[in-house]
């Protein structure tokens, strides 16, 4: 194991959010992974939260761009430029050159893996190495991922969704679908423009999935409804609605679905042996989609199979991406 000084660090560089854990200090960085650009000079005008908050308020000179996409990179130049803040900002600034362990999805190719370590070693990382989401999240949950028992972790991103089951320190069956948080807001904002006339920004129709959100459409009958504002697709005009938690769960009931199908099939690949297994221990949901209201519920009685929700699920893929340094050798020999 490398020495503390050495500041060895863990990313979770995701569609949606970016967290870095720096070992022996927990995690240490949250943000947003945007970036604003001017358009003209190409020069970073700002990273993280205040970049997000730009999105859809630009003037034409600058574009707020989101540089991962589907949980790979889809602008280098600027995921490069985003990683590097974030390690400077997570070191102090102080040019220490970190080894750095990064989450990837489990279906990504050798070349979009590689684009990761690549990436991460021109952001200023001494050396980079990828770990698998799922597994990440499992470590990072807490499961025993090195022992003789099955374990099965779905973690719900913005970009993807990788479900995966786990025995003895590897993956034994797994899918990665891009279906997740992102598609989650996009439908609400597709069934709000198509019943309403009306047209939201990605930012409200987060906040009414994290607000009013349901897997189960029945529960979500009981739930408050919740405002949005946005704009008349008819008068042109800006216009406030309200919009039900029913609408919501109507809205997402397709890619909650596509994630409960995925599910479903991993556990259909696995051993007889692993299944007992994970009815024994159950499923366990981590990323920013497990918080989806009902959404265990769901899986539930769809898989039959119980299923717990991690403790800290934003966190999971960072810590486990952290913790997953302590083995810093194996990791050199799997690359």
């Amino acid at each position: 194991m490398l020495s503390f000084g050495q500041r060895n660090i863990g990313i979770d560089l995701g569609t949606a959010n970016t967290l870095v854990y720096i070992e022996g200090k927990g995690i240490v960085l949250r943000e947003p992974s945007v970036v604003a650009r001017n358009t003209q000079t190409n020069e970073v005008v700002a990273v993280g939260e205040a970049a997000r908050e730009m999105i859809g308020r630009t003037p034409g000179s600058i574009r707020a761009i989101r540089p991962m996409r589907d949980g790979v990179i889809a602008d280098y130049d600027t995921t490069v430029a985003m990683l590097k803040y974030y390690l400077e900002k997570s070191l102090g600034g102080r040019g220490q050159k970190p080894f750095v362990t990064i989450g990837v999805p489990s279906g990504v190719t050798t070349v979009e893996k590689r684009a990761v370590i690549d990436a991460a070693r021109v952001a200023g990382a001494r050396d980079a190495y990828v770990i698998e989401e799922p597994f990440a999240a499992a470590v990072g949950a807490g499961l025993p991922v090195m022992e003789p028992t099955g374990s099965m972790v779905v973690d719900l991103g913005g970009g993807t969704t990788d479900v995966a089951t786990i025995s003895l320190g590897g993956i034994v069956s797994s899918r990665s679908i891009r279906k997740a948080g992102n598609a989650l807001d996009e439908a609400i904002i597709n069934y709000i423009r198509k019943e309403y006339n009306v047209t939201i920004g990605e930012q409200t129709a987060e906040r009414l999935k994290i607000e009013i959100g349901s897997a189960d459409v029945e529960a979500a009958k009981a739930l408050d409804g919740a405002q949005a504002r946005g704009r008349d697709l008819v008068s042109g005009l800006p216009k406030t609605i309200t919009v039900t938690a029913e609408d919501v769960a109507i809205a997402i009931k397709d890619v909650v679905s596509e994630i409960i199908i995925a599910i479903r099939e991993t556990l259909e690949e696995t051993s007889p042996e692993i299944a007992a297994d994970v009815i024994d221990h159950g499923i366990v949901l981590t990323g920013g989609g497990a918080m989806l209201k009902h959404l265990d519920d769901v899986i539930s009685e769809s898989t039959k199979v119980p299923v717990f929700i991690a403790p800290e699920p934003l966190d999971a893929v960072a810590i486990g991406t952290g913790e997953a340094l302590k083995s810093i050798d194996a990791l050199r020999k799997t690359k």
